[in-house]
């Protein structure tokens, strides 16, 4: 959005995790006043915004902690706008960097309509991101621990004979270890932190199933093969409003699962995928294509690159199929439907 002429007022915010640094500036560049230092908290935030005019245009990192200043802005009747972290990273090339002249180049991006600009997602979206990444760190947490009593197992020179040694004849062969005390209790003071996360991730899931049970998007792109409703929580709740994105191919290159592109006169070179979107969404993507069955188009799209270049490049198949399975999830999330899967009954 060009708002290089727009005459309101504009004020530049630094924010960090104890103090908050305004800057204010008029349209044509004119610093208003000194920089504003205050301390966090939502009520100051909002008193420190009131001499800058009405409605005024304000414009933030996506740094640590946002939610709570752009609700507080947004409560006072600013228009924000938030900064892309990897957009002003040309900050820290300054001889002289501080809080006030970040603050002050915030501004006058915004004031020139240069602002490299991130999507501020509505209430509902946090919160089902915090849901569902919160589950993850729970998956996370609970591999890390089983991964704990394998390697007690494997100090005393015990077998493990069964796939899962957390199921019922697994937990059978921990009770008749024999391990020393020592070993023992740790053996027990894991697996019942193992019994306590496996509670709180199925909070969260009835948590999200709630949620989403009735979103057209989360129940259309379950038909895309591989993708469950763990997977299908994550990719509806990273992308959030498909609708900010005109066409599949801006969502995968906001993804960061279409290949870097250097160009300068006559040479062009295109390296690895760019990741500079949602690590927690390319994740979901490449289990996705992993658990695609036989047929579907991501293993279709997969083996035709490791038949035409290697098996030893398996992982470039999997980043094209990804790119196959997020257009899929552009439509699903768009229209709430994917023709493409719609199966044309055959004549006669």
């Amino acid at each position: 959005m060009d708002t290089s002429h727009d005459a309101r007022p504009v004020v530049g915010i630094d924010l960090h995790r104890r103090r908050t640094v305004l800057v204010s500036m008029q349209a044509d560049g004119t610093q208003v006043g000194k920089a504003v230092r205050i301390e966090n908290s939502a009520a100051r935030l909002k008193a420190a915004l009131v001499g800058a005019g009405e409605h005024p245009r304000v414009v933030l990192e996506a740094t640590y902690g946002w939610y709570w200043a752009v609700d507080a802005l947004q409560e006072a009747g600013a228009e924000v706008h938030l900064a892309h972290p990897l957009g002003v990273k040309m900050f820290a090339l300054r001889r002289v960097k501080n809080d006030e002249r970040d603050a002050h180049d915030l501004a006058d991006l915004l004031r020139m309509g240069r602002l490299p600009e991130a999507w501020i997602a509505p209430p509902a979206v946090r919160e089902l991101r915090e849901l569902v990444r919160h589950r993850h760190k729970m998956v996370q947490l609970r591999s890390s621990l089983k991964s704990q009593v394998h390697a007690v197992l494997a100090k005393c020179g015990i077998e493990v004979p069964v796939t899962d040694l957390f199921g019922k004849t697994g937990s059978a062969l921990l009770a008749q270890a024999g391990l020393q005390p020592p070993y023992s209790a740790r053996v027990d003071a894991l697996r019942r932190l193992i019994d306590a996360i496996d509670f709180e991730i199925q909070v969260a899931d009835h948590l999200i199933h709630g949620r989403l049970r009735k979103d057209p998007g989360y129940l259309a792109i379950q038909q895309i093969p591989g993708v469950g409703p763990v997977l299908a929580a994550v990719i509806v709740a990273e992308i959030g409003d498909v609708h900010r994105f005109a066409r599949p191919e801006q969502l995968c290159c906001w993804a960061g699962v279409t290949p870097r592109h250097r160009e300068s006169d006559t040479t062009v070179h295109r390296g690895r995928i760019t990741k500079q979107g949602s690590r927690l969404l390319r994740w979901a993507l490449i289990e996705a294509v992993q658990k695609a069955p036989a047929g579907s188009p991501m293993r279709t799209v997969r083996e035709r690159i490791e038949q035409r270049r290697g098996v030893t490049v398996r992982n470039i198949g999997k980043t094209a199929a990804a790119r196959k399975l997020l257009t899929l999830v552009f439509y699903g999330l768009r229209d709430g439907h994917i023709r493409a899967l719609t199966r044309v009954p055959s004549a006669g």
